[in-house]
């Protein structure tokens, strides 16, 4: 793999620099020391996204770095164009943002103030939706759509969750009589919602904080999920991680509190966006199955996604 790197850093005249693996994930990331600073070298999973949907999503990136944002700037290869081809495989260059992840499952490693520090993402966040609202977007642009029919449809963009293979006859009739009942409340409420480009998969693990600029804010990575979808959907995919957390009351208040300079967030409406990202994980990892950890995830997002059924119908009516 290291040789096809190699091969792929050349298209943009890096054929020479020094080259190590990053990251082995959705994509596979290579670090590049060029000469003018380090730069990511990604290969994108093959069928994922088309090529259209990639030079989308670098050219919305361009114009959140513009705004003076913190994400990934892309990098033109030598023929001028945001994407190049191996094969089946997609192949972009990126900035290298330093800093180091927040964590997994939750975590804001290094953050104290973890209050704070969610009023301080809430602000960003709107600010990135602000921005992404004023950019003219390009003609052909192309992202994946988190409207309803993405979200429970008959084909969601992260798999039928009610078809996972480990499910119990009882939880899967538990997940379709929540979806059924979701879909009738997202229905009544997507025509006056605020729907645009959201990053959609905002975890700990997709921010970097940069210990020795701690004054500059987080940095936002990995946007190959970003598309068109509910804004209270981006705030409910950071907050899932942390319902079971002793100060989550607090967490939610301050990220709602911090997003309110763009809008004030109507609780119940994150209470159905909460249930509704739950409900993508087990159709994620479906496809993963056989990966290594995939069981425990598989587990995991269950777990979840039946806890939060449960709740939300719980409270249908309060």
């Amino acid at each position: 793999m290291l040789e096809a790197a190699r091969k792929a850093a050349g298209l943009w005249g890096l054929g020479e620099a020094p080259i190590a693996l990053a990251a082995r994930r959705e994509n596979v990331v290579f670090r590049v020391s060029a000469p003018g600073g380090d730069l990511a070298l990604r290969f994108h999973r093959p069928g994922y996204r088309t090529e259209p949907q990639l030079i989308s999503e670098l050219q919305w990136m361009a114009a959140l770095a513009q705004g003076g944002l913190r994400v990934p700037t892309p990098v033109l290869a030598r023929t001028g164009a945001l994407i190049q081809r191996q094969g089946d495989t997609l192949i972009d260059m990126l900035e290298w943002m330093p800093g180091r992840p927040l964590g997994k499952a939750g975590d804001l490693s290094g953050i104290t103030d973890r209050v704070g520090f969610c009023r301080t993402l809430g602000g960003v966040m709107a600010t990135r939706h602000d921005i992404s609202d004023a950019w003219p977007r390009p003609a052909g642009f192309s992202r994946p759509s988190w409207d309803r029919a993405g979200l429970l449809g008959a084909s969601p963009l992260w798999g039928r969750f009610w078809e996972h293979p480990r499910l119990a006859t009882d939880q899967r009739d538990l997940l379709l009589q929540v979806r059924a009942r979701a879909d009738t409340a997202l229905a009544r409420m997507e025509a006056s919602a605020d729907i645009g480009l959201i990053h959609a998969d905002l975890l700990s693990e997709n921010m970097l904080f940069d210990d020795a600029q701690p004054d500059t804010g987080v940095a936002l990575i990995d946007f190959d999920d970003g598309g068109v979808g509910f804004r209270d959907f981006e705030l409910a995919t950071f907050l899932l991680r942390f319902t079971e957390a002793a100060d989550y009351p607090a967490l939610r208040a301050a990220l709602c509190e911090g997003y309110a300079i763009r809008r004030q967030v109507e609780p119940a409406h994150l209470d159905l966006f909460l249930l509704l990202r739950a409900l993508t994980y087990p159709g994620w990892i479906m496809e993963r199955l056989g990966e290594p950890g995939s069981e425990e995830r598989s587990e995991r997002a269950i777990a979840t996604a039946l806890a939060q059924a449960r709740h939300w119908l719980k409270h249908q009516g309060d």
